[in-house]
């Protein structure tokens, strides 16, 4: 492999927190006098900011009501994710492998990282991981390139050196602002098909190829 790091989403790419994050959906829009989401439909919205998220499933672009959407989502997903939240199969071992080999790991993820960094280690692959950059982490989320960017910083390598891994078009679009490599993983709502128009140098239909991919085992 010649890549000296590798930066990864979470949701949909390493773990699947669906439960709660369809639980606070549901409590947020009910608690702002919304129907009750589909379940798919909140699902597409997972790689978008909460508040984005949001506005997606009902509309509502009140930048008070986002807000407030925010405050009740996080009230019900913050406790209920480190329970719920299962990793997809074959993560661990990817992360394993990668560490063992001397690749350095990051997570840059929408989700907030004091919640995240609880939920890896919860799950026991926090100890493989770099760094966190989580939404309160950056002044602008992705698609901004900015997480990415930082992490490619802190990592003291040249952009071509990293390889971005996520799920969505958003993760797609922010490895191409930030000029960095991009692997489509296929874990989430997202097709290889609406990849195709992105950069990509590969696309995993899971992760256990992508560690064949690799050549992590």
């Amino acid at each position: 492999m010649n890549y000296k790091a590798v930066c990864f989403d979470f949701d949909y790419t390493l773990g699947d927190a669906t439960v709660a994050i369809v639980a606070a959906y549901e409590y947020a829009l009910a608690e702002l006098g919304h129907p009750k989401p589909e379940r798919e439909a909140v699902r597409r919205t997972v790689g978008y900011s909460v508040q984005d998220g949001y506005t997606m499933l009902t509309g509502d672009a009140d930048p008070e009501r986002r807000d407030r959407a925010l405050e009740l989502f996080r009230a019900i997903a913050k406790p209920m994710q480190l329970t719920t939240t299962k990793l997809f199969d074959g993560a661990a071992e990817l992360l394993a492998g990668l560490h063992g080999n001397g690749v350095k790991i990051a997570v840059v993820s929408s989700k907030g990282g004091d919640t995240l960094k609880k939920v890896m280690d919860y799950c026991g692959i926090l100890r493989y991981i770099d760094f966190v950059v989580g939404a309160w982490d950056v002044t602008n989320q992705k698609p901004d390139p900015e997480g990415l960017l930082w992490a490619v910083e802190q990592f003291g390598l040249a952009r071509e050196q990293v390889l971005y891994c996520g799920d969505s078009l958003v993760d797609a679009e922010t490895a191409r602002r930030a000029g960095v490599d991009f692997c489509a993983v296929l874990n989430g709502t997202t097709t290889e098909e609406e990849f195709a128009p992105f950069p990509r140098v590969h696309v995993a239909p899971d992760l256990n190829q992508l560690a064949l991919w690799l050549d992590t085992i």
